[in-house]
């Protein structure tokens, strides 16, 4: 499943929550203990998951994060199909620039059917956390998804206003998402918890296409 699977991650970010820090640099580049940057936690995750063919999409003020891959992160190797590669807007559709997320993902759809990936995994390169990739596409599979959303648990008066909240069935089958609602659903059976997005998503390429 690994080696049919493309992961795409979404480095253009703005990170003005961050400023100063991204006054020159996008959030995925800013300076993390040292010589590293945020974005290397993205990329070691998929590393250590067996993710081997990756594309950055990147957009704002992207230099020294596209210096930082060329110089740390050059260990892959094209004869075997590896690879990470950055994907600046190419203004494919409509001459626009990247308008969010979903538009980014759109806007290289031509890259994807290029891959011949069976599945599609979109991360966040801004987020500083450690996950096995595997476990997350194994899962997938099990239920037979059409898409998968990792999320985590949290009290409800602390997702509040800050986070984007999943409303799930006694099956967990996602029926609804709220950005930082007011008041986020609570976990059937778990009154109090309600389930946060991550951030980082699974899709089943043809599925994605038709979206």
């Amino acid at each position: 499943m690994l080696e049919k699977t493309l992961a795409i991650i979404l480095a253009g970010g703005v990170g003005s929550r961050l400023y100063p820090l991204t006054a020159d640099r996008a959030k995925p580049a800013v300076p993390f203990g040292g010589k590293y940057r945020i974005i290397d936690f993205t990329l070691a995750n998929c590393l250590h998951s067996g993710i081997r063919r990756i594309l950055v999409l990147t957009q704002y003020k992207s230099h020294s994060l596209h210096k930082h891959l060329r110089d740390g992160w050059s260990i892959f190797n094209p004869e075997l199909g590896e690879y990470i590669t950055t994907v600046p807007p190419q203004m494919r559709v409509d001459g626009e620039w990247y308008s969010g997320t979903a538009n980014a993902i759109y806007q290289n759809l031509y890259m994807l059917e290029r891959s011949d990936a069976e599945w599609v995994l979109i991360l966040s390169g801004d987020h500083v956390y450690k996950m096995d990739y595997g476990e997350f596409l194994a899962a997938h599979a099990d239920l037979r998804a059409d898409m998968t959303v990792s999320c985590f648990e949290m009290p409800v008066e602390e997702a509040a206003g800050q986070m984007g909240v999943m409303t799930v069935d006694e099956n967990w089958r996602v029926v609804a998402f709220d950005e930082k609602p007011a008041k986020p659903n609570s976990i059937p059976g778990k009154p109090g918890i309600c389930l946060a997005s991550m951030g980082n998503y699974i899709f089943n390429t043809e599925f994605l296409y038709e979206q």
